[in-house]
């Protein structure tokens, strides 16, 4: 029977895999994909997984190689990923609508965001952050796919107890922030973050979080000779995925 070969990449994570136990293949820093089938299309047209909204998290596990936990990625790795995915699956060319005019961001060109390594304990996905306002200490780990999916069904179970609730921030950080002034039970986070997190608090630790994680820069430079800014968000949209959608 004859054998046939699919070829694969090898995509480097923007974290260098600096939080990751020395024990995970994420520690190497770097994952290797294959590139997209007809089999991986089918996945992206599954009615049960467009529906759960898993789609795109099936999708990425069948194209990893490496026997990692997905669950164990960060956000920012995970992010990566998609990217990379994106490319091998449809190409490095997205067209996104601009100011009303149809522009090509060349997938290939985003770079990582610069990483303060100094700041990172090899193997330990914790930092310490002193509260602005109140002076409480607080340590906090960046978000893995496992956490987004806990704090996601969080939330769901909240605002079916209170349809009106709009719980995000508070499960957010529930899940964030490991201890506090030295205490890790987390009875006494949850309250504390309840009852005493102050508001500008909340917000510089959030800041100082988008700050520090590692990811890919989702931003591009519109060509604009009078454009000074540092990049415009690119739009996550269905044909990101579904180029060809209609087709």
């Amino acid at each position: 029977m004859a054998e046939f070969k699919i070829p694969t990449e090898i995509v480097t994570l923007p974290s260098k895999g600096l939080l990751y136990p020395k024990e995970s293949p994420l520690s190497a820093g770097e994952i290797e994909m294959k590139y997209m089938t007809a089999k991986e299309e089918d996945i992206l047209t599954n009615a049960n997984y467009l529906r759960n909204g898993t789609v795109l998290d099936k999708l990425l596990q069948a194209l990893i190689i490496d026997d990692i936990n997905y669950n164990d990625l960060l956000i920012g790795d995970k992010n990566a990923i998609m990217i990379a995915a994106r490319i091998l699956g449809y190409g490095k060319d997205y067209t996104i609508n601009h100011n009303g005019k149809e522009v090509i961001v060349d997938l290939s060109q985003l770079k990582d965001k610069t990483l303060n390594e100094e700041l990172f304990k090899i193997g330990i996905n914790e930092f310490t952050f002193d509260l602005p306002k109140s002076g409480n200490v607080v340590t906090f780990k960046l978000l893995t796919h496992g956490d987004e999916k806990k704090i996601e069904a969080e939330i769901k179970g909240l605002q079916k107890i209170k349809p009106d609730s709009s719980p995000d921030v508070t499960t957010r950080l529930k899940y964030m922030i490991t201890s506090v002034n030295g205490e890790r039970e987390q009875k006494s986070i949850r309250d504390f973050i309840d009852t005493y997190l102050l508001a500008p608090d909340a917000r510089a630790l959030r800041q100082y979080y988008n700050q520090i994680s590692p990811d890919i820069n989702l931003k591009f430079i519109p060509d604009d000779e009078n454009y000074t800014g540092e990049g415009i968000d690119i739009p996550i949209s269905f044909n990101f995925f579904w180029p060809d959608f209609g087709v």
